[in-house]
């Protein structure tokens, strides 16, 4: 393994410059799509290496119930620094199983409250709650549902309800809460990776934002709704339920929409900045597998060269 066992660690550090580059250069489609890409690799790419480093970390421990080839000095010499780091990486692993199961669970466990409250409703596309708290979100399941007050409709007008429903369905349709989960488990296991979850939290409201602007064929009219709704739900309902007035700055998300549509270009040229953001991503990524894969099968031949009889 080597000094490579510890890259897809590190690697994750240049999420900061790519998340910064391609939320204000990429196209918000494509930025959304390639950061979920890059932030969930890196996250399996790291916690397969801590797995990597436990498995030397836990042979040293006596009395452990592992296979005696585990603890051979030949594995051992596989990992630099194997006495501290295959320690360190027991407690950390377990902090990363831990964190990112208690995040699926409250996920879950916050989509089950906001089905069972629609329960008793018309199974229509779009579900109205009777409650003066203003608030709208697409709830995924199925085909999906949208999720509104009457406190949200009463406070925008009919060009607004318009482009609240054209967002909303925008995000269903795009898969939405997919990318926003895939970030938020990223960032629990590995914390390197929270600037590409705070990125997509943005670039998906952006894609649906240029969705619902396509739909009602006014921009000005989208933008005026996220300003109002953001005014009457300034907190959005989870990390993960997509909503009108969610995360991401909302002057950002209105000035953006004061200008021209972007080109949409599926991957930019190398020689811009946004091109270069791209390029460093997929390199990353690239590099962090390749090092992950290198270190278990490494591993893995030692082990089983250890292991075969003499």
């Amino acid at each position: 393994m080597g000094v490579f066992v510890f890259l897809p660690l590190v690697l994750p550090l240049t999420a900061w410059p790519v998340a910064r580059l391609a939320e204000q250069r990429l196209d918000p489609r494509t930025a959304t799509r390639l950061l979920s890409a890059v932030a969930g690799v890196f996250a399996v790419c790291s916690t397969l290496c801590l797995g990597l480093l436990m498995i030397v970390g836990t042979a040293q421990l006596p009395g452990n119930p592992l296979p005696d080839s585990w603890s051979d000095p030949d594995v051992r010499a596989a990992l630099p620094y194997d006495e501290i780091v295959g320690r360190a990486a027991i407690p950390a692993l377990l902090a990363v199983l831990v964190s990112c199961g208690v995040a699926a669970w409250r996920q879950l466990r916050m989509r089950r409250r906001a089905a069972g409250a629609l329960a008793g409703l018309p199974p229509t596309s779009v579900a109205v709650l009777p409650d003066r708290t203003p608030y709208a979100y697409a709830l995924p399941g199925g085909r999906g549902r949208i999720v509104v007050s009457t406190g949200m409709l009463t406070g925008l007008t009919s060009a607004e309800r318009r482009a609240l429903f054209a967002h909303e369905r925008a995000h269903l349709a795009g898969r939405h809460h997919r990318h926003l989960l895939t970030v938020l488990l990223a960032a629990r296991a590995n914390p390197f990776l929270r600037p590409l979850r705070t990125a997509v939290s943005y670039t998906a409201e952006r894609w649906a934002d240029e969705e619902a602007a396509a739909e009602v064929g006014s921009r000005r009219a989208v933008a005026r709704a996220i300003g109002k709704a953001a005014l009457l739900a300034p907190r959005a309902p989870a990390a993960t339920l997509p909503a009108l007035a969610g995360a991401g700055p909302v002057p950002r998300r209105v000035a953006a929409l004061m200008r021209p549509a972007p080109a949409g270009r599926a991957w930019p040229p190398a020689w811009t900045a946004a091109g270069l953001a791209a390029w460093c991503a997929a390199f990353g990524t690239t590099v962090s597998a390749l090092a992950s894969a290198n270190s278990a099968v490494t591993l893995i031949l030692v082990l089983r060269g250890v292991a075969a009889p003499m």
